[in-house]
């Protein structure tokens, strides 16, 4: 498959340490971590049928197995992470990371994309999960899609089609995100910028983001808050080996040190459980589990 894959014109890298590139610094390495840098590589790429192929995206909301990640594993670089401004239309790579987007835009003078303001991933994970926080969701801006299908099709889809719901879009199963085209503006691009930069002062000074972490372990159930469940179940401090539930904010899981992906897994699953029987509600992850994981990993410590 090394051999194969690389006639693709992609860039092959065998057993690729991964822990550096997530942001919980913790787990093992890739079989095949397959770097494609244009829409046609990654037709290819898809058209071989190497499937599933996860997507690694900024790593920031991956948990990756401490044996590492069996298979391919994409990163989209090149192309597939620049943009392309017509107007105040904006077509942005899947791989480009949130924070860059939001430093080119500011220098052009856009507005709208604040919805992404302190969020750790990148345009093709923001989709995927309908990203967001009180300044707004993806799906506010976004126009449209083009992904990639297994076997190599390409289609566009509309806002429409996309279905959004809280962290959520409609991605055909098996398809990547290779590019969002966003509708944007030039009004009040000053009073917005200002408005993003408080909103980034208020979360650093209650969250932990001076230690590793994949941010907001799970979404917010309908009418509370995650933080505020794990807290009122007494978990908020909680150890395991190298990991714990944040002193600063209970859904942030932070890595210490020293933690292991096998620390974060059971500090997840002890959170569900305990708050499953003290309130009544299964809290739904974020996190994206990369690697030979049984599949009721977050169900039971």
């Amino acid at each position: 498959m090394f051999e194969v894959l690389e006639s693709t014109g992609a860039h092959v890298e065998q057993r690729a340490p991964l822990a550096k590139l997530a942001w919980w610094r913790v787990g093992g390495p890739a079989e095949l971590l397959v770097q494609v840098d244009d829409l046609h590589t990654l037709q290819a790429v898809k058209a071989l049928g190497p499937d599933p192929c996860a997507v690694l995206g900024n790593g920031s909301n991956a948990l990756i197995h401490d044996d590492g990640v069996p298979g391919v594993l994409l990163q989209l670089v090149g192309e597939l992470a620049g943009m392309r401004v017509q107007g105040d239309r904006v077509t942005v790579g899947a791989g480009m990371k949130l924070v860059v987007l939001l430093n080119r835009l500011d220098r052009l003078g856009l507005a709208g994309a604040e919805v992404f303001a302190g969020i750790p991933g990148t345009v093709g994970g923001a989709v995927v999960m309908n990203a967001g926080s009180r300044m707004g969701e993806t799906r506010d801006i976004v126009e449209s899609v083009t992904v990639v299908l297994p076997g190599g099709e390409t289609v566009e889809l509309s806002r429409e089609e996309l279905s959004f719901s809280y962290r959520h879009a409609k991605i055909p199963k098996g398809a990547v995100v290779a590019r969002a085209t966003f509708k944007l503006t030039r009004e009040d691009a000053a009073s917005r910028l200002a408005q993003r930069k408080e909103f980034l002062a208020r979360r650093k000074a209650t969250q932990p983001l001076n230690m590793p972490s994949c941010g907001s372990t799970f979404t917010n159930p309908k009418g509370d808050y995650a933080g505020r469940l794990i807290e009122a179940a007494g978990l908020k401090g909680l150890r395991r080996g190298g990991a714990q539930i944040s002193e600063k904010h209970a859904n942030f899981i932070v890595n210490l040190g020293d933690a292991v992906a096998e620390d974060i897994r059971w500090l997840i699953a002890t959170a569900r459980c305990e708050v499953r029987e003290r309130s009544g509600i299964w809290l739904k992850p974020e996190v994206k589990l990369l690697g030979r994981w049984a599949s009721d990993a977050l169900d039971a410590p």
